[in-house]
């Protein structure tokens, strides 16, 4: 056998072998993740290990076009476009497939992008960020550690204290209007 042959059937029965690992793990439960829940004001309930939710086949059916585009295979609204980009108002961002807590509006910036952007996430448990090469750059993109969901990117330009700007897709997100105090 020569060198690259070997080498092929090496690096295929490893694809094999972690695909296979991979749905069982899936199928037995061992794709948990630990995440802070929140009350819709904003609240932390407590860190708790959860399984990650799949709804591979439902997902069409619970999201609108653009957000399942955006969500579930990375893409991108146009800046300006959805409307809730420039709210203001005091709330909760939850993810709008899961309903994760992902920012808190106090963290929420004008960054004049046409996109919610943040400073931090309302628990750094609660996203994941992921090197993105595509289009022939490196960017930092942010998914809800629960689902998956693509919610957009974090970049270095940020306001401080944190210098970042969690620059995220209206459509990803679901706002949730803290409740008025009498």
């Amino acid at each position: 056998m020569h060198r690259r042959q070997f080498l092929f059937a090496l690096s295929s029965a490893a694809a094999v072998f972690l695909t296979a690992r991979n749905s069982a793990n899936a199928a037995s439960g061992g794709d948990k993740v630990t995440i802070m829940q929140f009350s819709d004001e904003g609240k932390p309930l407590g860190s708790v290990s959860l399984l990650k939710v799949h709804k591979d086949a439902e997902w069409r059916k619970v999201l609108s076009p653009l957000a399942y585009q955006v969500t579930r295979e990375k893409g991108t609204e146009r800046a300006f476009s959805v409307p809730g980009y420039d709210r203001h108002e005091a709330g909760l961002y939850r993810c709008v497939c899961c309903d994760n807590a992902l920012f808190d509006s106090s963290t929420k910036y004008d960054s004049g992008t046409g996109w919610p952007s943040f400073w931090q996430p309302i628990a750094p448990e609660n996203v994941r960020n992921i090197a993105d090469h595509q289009f022939g750059m490196t960017r930092t993109e942010v998914q809800c550690v629960l689902c998956d969901a693509h919610l957009g990117h974090v970049f270095d330009d940020g306001p401080k204290p944190t210098g970042l700007r969690y620059c995220m897709n209206t459509v990803a997100m679901r706002f949730v209007p803290k409740p008025k105090r009498n």
